[in-house]
Order: C-alpha cells, then sequence, then structure tokens
C-alpha cells in the first residue's frame, strides 16, 4: 500500500481524496508535497488531460490519469467514488490552480463526503485570491463570482444583486467577452474602481489599477488579451445610504409614515425615524403633518 502523508504529517488511510493546487502559470508555484502526492497516489482526475500531462512530465510523474470535466462530472465522480471505496487513493487537479474552486471539483468533494470517504486539500495557487492581495482594493471582506452565467436573464438578476454589493467583487472574463462585460458592469454598477489582472505569475503579467469607463476606453483601442480577473470596488456605505435616501424621498412625508406606522410602529417613533431616513430635522416633519 502507498504511504502518503496528511496535512498533520501521520499516514492517510487508503481511500483519499486529495485536492491538489497546481500552478496558475508559474511552474515554480507547484509545491513539493503536490508533486510527492500526484506521485504515489493510484489515478489522477484530471480536468484537461492533455493540459495536465505537461505538467506531469515537466515533475516525472507517471501515475495514471482519468479526465473529469464539466460534461462528465455526475458519472465520472460516481467511478471515482466507487474507486476510492475499493481503497484506492484519487488526486483530483484542475488545469489551474485549485481544484473546487470554479470548476466541477465540488461534486466530487460533495459524492464524497456522502459516501463517507476523507478529502483533504493540498493548498496553493487560486488566481482569485492572488488578484485580490494584488488588486490594491479592500481585502477585508470580498465576494467571488467567477464567469457570469451566459444565459441573459441569469446574468440580468446576478448583476442586480451586485448593485447593492459592499464587499469587493472578483470575476474572471475571457478576452473576447471582456469587452461586453465591462459595458454591462458600468451599465449595472455604475464606474468604479476597478484592478484589471491578466497572465497572473507568467511573464507577461498586467496589473492595471483603473476604473471601469477608463477599461472600457482602453480596450476600445487595444484588443483584450489573455485570461482576466476583475477585482471590484464595493458600494461604499455612504452611496448605500444615499441610495437609500433617495429612494425615501421618492415618495410624500404621509406615505414615509404610513410605512412605519403599519408595521406597528407609534407616531412620535415613525415621525422620528422618517426624520432619520429623510435627514432632516424631526421638527420638520413634524410641522409639515401639522400643516396637513
Amino acid at each position: 500500500m502507498k504511504s502518503l502523508q496528511n496535512g498533520y504529517g501521520g499516514k492517510a488511510m487508503a481511500g483519499m481524496l486529495y485536492l491538489c493546487a497546481t500552478p496558475i502559470g508559474n511552474l515554480g508555484d507547484m509545491t513539493p508535497r503536490v508533486v510527492e502526492t500526484l506521485r504515489e497516489v493510484d489515478l489522477i482526475a484530471a480536468e484537461d488531460t492533455r493540459n495536465s500531462i505537461k505538467l506531469l512530465n515537466h515533475f516525472a510523474i507517471k501515475t495514471s490519469m482519468t479526465s473529469y470535466h464539466e460534461y462528465n462530472k455526475v458519472e465520472k465522480a460516481d467511478y471515482l467514488v466507487a474507486q476510492m471505496q475499493q481503497g484506492k487513493n484519487v488526486a483530483l487537479v484542475t488545469d489551474a490552480g485549485t481544484p473546487g474552486i470554479s470548476d466541477p471539483g465540488e461534486v466530487l468533494v460533495a459524492k464524497c463526503h456522502e459516501a463517507g470517504i476523507t478529502v483533504t486539500s493540498l493548498p496553493g495557487a487560486a488566481a482569485c485570491i492572488t488578484a485580490l492581495t494584488l488588486s490594491g482594493l479592500s481585502t477585508r471582506r470580498f465576494c467571488f463570482e467567477a464567469f457570469l452565467p451566459a444565459d441573459k436573464k441569469e446574468k440580468a438578476a446576478i448583476l442586480e444583486e451586485l448593485k447593492a454589493e459592499s464587499r469587493t467583487i472578483i470575476l474572471y472574463e475571457a478576452p473576447h467577452r471582456l469587452n461586453r462585460t465591462l459595458e454591462e458592469l458600468v451599465k449595472t454598477l455604475g464606474d468604479r474602481r476597478l484592478t484589471l489582472c491578466r497572465e497572473l505569475t507568467k511573464k507577461f503579467e498586467t496589473v492595471l489599477p483603473t476604473t471601469i469607463k477608463e477599461a472600457i476606453s482602453l480596450y476600445e483601442r487595444e484588443e483584450p488579451r489573455g485570461e482576466y480577473v476583475l477585482v471590484i470596488e464595493g458600494k461604499s456605505l455612504s452611496q448605500k445610504r444615499e441610495e437609500e435616501r433617495e429612494s425615501w424621498l421618492g415618495m410624500s412625508i404621509e406615505e414615509h409614515m404610513t410605512y412605519y406606522t403599519k408595521t406597528g410602529m407609534d407616531e412620535k417613533s415613525a415621525m422620528k425615524q422618517v426624520a432619520k431616513d429623510r435627514r432632516v430635522p424631526k421638527r420638520e416633519i413634524y410641522q409639515h403633518l401639522l400643516s396637513k
């Protein structure tokens, strides 16, 4: 039986799934632990075996591979689970980066948990985190949307949700769709700070702090090339408050009062809240209502 090391230095039981992060560009980012694991497992499940064979050859890894991708993720996951139930150790690799992040690996992980199979993750590169740390935008809170859906209605719904998002937003985009996505972003979110990252960890790595409108202008003059990560500034608290105020100002003071009294709030409390929403003295609300 092969001896694989778990995250705590002890021997792992046979029949485990190993999520192996691979470089997103620079092969120097491959960890020794991942190389050792890929050599010792019984089988490597790869998103694209044609791509992964280059990586395996570079590190002289001879382990057998099988394809595991978006179009066979359910039935192949069942096969891989069966292999692990028979005692085989399986490593999962994606084309680049960490398996399970914007790829079908999440299906296999879920099925392993359902079957009681142990899953461990061997950390390494992830394009979304690499871009976030390079962006110069807030890293404390962020949301990751990966690629926006192709379906127009679904995409519109997600963009509408992102409109109110106060966390930093991370998106992936292909070069041939970048211009259209930027146009959709500025239409829905308005102009915001944006850091464009491309070819991360590679020779021509580019990190461009800009705005959405400036990026649109740039790619009207230049052709987008390479895979992009877009890191977008979230809506500021002051922006959210101003939009809320504009929404309240769109109704009469009487309607605004009714909104709160219908919830069971007494008139004095409702008057205080209306004044706060509209950012005016409470006396102003009182005098208006008195004159009516």
